[in-house]
């Protein structure tokens, strides 16, 4: 299926997630409580799915990652992944596999926000350090501990290595010991570590600030984050000198500079396309 096919989230039965759109923010959630959120293949189609159709639709502008229980994500489900069954109500058809989640976060050009509110284990890592922002309880931990299992975090370490500095992002994978939210956020594993009490309020004012700024400059800047991400410091300064071209004749770029000199709030393209 491709993506111009996919439905609205209300057309498809939800089975590990919860996904919904309001006024330009999409929010996901991971539904799976009981089982500590852990991925299996429907909650990683599901996740895919909802980032597809984030893509697709220019009315949504930010996205927002979240669980519900006690623990953000335990990683994968070990059980299925050992070749156990899950049952799965979900209509959602297949449209990848949990490798696919990293580079749809990263590629996606969006607003990517990480609302942690309980413990993040192994390869719930790829969604935080993926995403654009990550904010946490301050009471939360985070571990990669698959040497334990004699596992080694390949997938983890493509985003890990891009957030964290190497010697301490080496040191975290092969102990396998948890760190603390004080520590992920000097570590550079998360943005801020607040008290769980004020993370609605925290994360509701970083999406709707998003919502506030030009999305094709906002698309357009990411796109460029990421391609000069993998450049040689010689070779990604034309690619940017080009792309500030770009953008200065871009329609945002004129209208936020009138906008300044006429003494008014900018009005983007898009502004009244809203969910």
């Amino acid at each position: 299926m491709s993506e111009s096919q996919l439905n609205n989230p209300n057309d498809y039965v939800l089975d590990a997630t919860d996904i919904t759109v309001n006024k330009n923010i999409l929010t996901l959630t991971l539904d799976r409580p009981e089982k500590k959120n852990a991925i299996n293949d429907c909650m990683s189609n599901e996740i895919i799915y909802a980032l597809k159709y984030a893509n697709q639709n220019d009315s949504v502008r930010v996205v927002v990652i979240q669980a519900n229980g006690d623990t953000f994500c335990a990683g994968a489900d070990l059980k299925e992944m050992s070749g156990g069954a899950t049952e799965s109500q979900s209509t959602v058809p297949k449209l990848g596999d949990v490798e696919d989640i990293s580079l749809l976060i990263r590629n996606l050009n969006k607003p990517v926000i990480c609302k942690i509110q309980g413990n993040v284990f192994a390869g719930a890592l790829m969604i935080v350090t993926n995403s654009t922002h990550a904010v946490a309880n301050d009471q939360a931990i985070f571990a990669a501990p698959e040497i334990k299992r004699g596992i080694w975090p390949f997938m983890v370490m493509g985003g890990l290595f891009r957030v964290m500095p190497k010697r301490q992002g080496l040191d975290f994978i092969m102990r396998g010991e948890p760190i603390d939210a004080k520590t992920a956020q000097q570590y550079g594993l998360i943005n801020q570590a607040i008290p769980l009490d004020t993370l609605d309020e925290a994360i509701n004012k970083l999406a709707q600030s998003f919502t506030q700024l030009p999305p094709n400059t906002m698309k357009m800047g990411l796109k460029a984050f990421n391609e000069q991400d993998h450049m040689a410091f010689d070779e990604a300064l034309p690619y940017l000198r080009e792309q500030l071209k770009e953008c200065l004749k871009s329609e945002d770029a004129k209208e936020g500079i009138t906008a300044f000199f006429e003494k008014r709030q900018p009005r983007w393209i898009g502004d009244d396309d809203e969910s």
